[in-house]
């Protein structure tokens, strides 16, 4: 018994303290704005969620043996919302965007 609630103990522990942000959350938040700007223009409505999530790494297409950091930003427009994926080369020094998508969230 006492070893279980060692261990939801730790399992809630992480869950609060979360993990470390990326180093290319900032800009990733930085860029999401202007990716909606890009496709729908200028629109006071725009907002962005301050939240990102680190996703599963991509392989590089050009070499398999090098992979991408997937960061992930929701935004909205008006009643619409965009899920924003921007993908950086893990470097160093610095955060090397290599591609960015957009989609809008909508049941058809």
């Amino acid at each position: 018994m006492k070893t279980i609630i060692l261990m939801l103990m730790l399992f809630i522990s992480f869950q609060a303290a979360g993990e470390p942000a990326h180093p290319c959350s900032g800009d990733a938040l930085a860029r999401a704005k202007k990716l909606l700007v890009l496709h729908f223009g200028q629109d006071d409505r725009i907002e962005i969620n301050q939240s990102v999530s680190v996703l599963k790494p991509m392989k590089n297409p050009a070499d398999n043996s090098q992979l991408f950091d997937v960061l992930e930003v929701w935004g909205n427009i008006y009643k619409g919302q965009y899920r924003m994926h921007f993908i950086y080369a893990r470097q160093p020094k610095g955060c090397v965007l290599m591609g960015q998508e957009i989609m809008e969230y909508a049941k058809l």
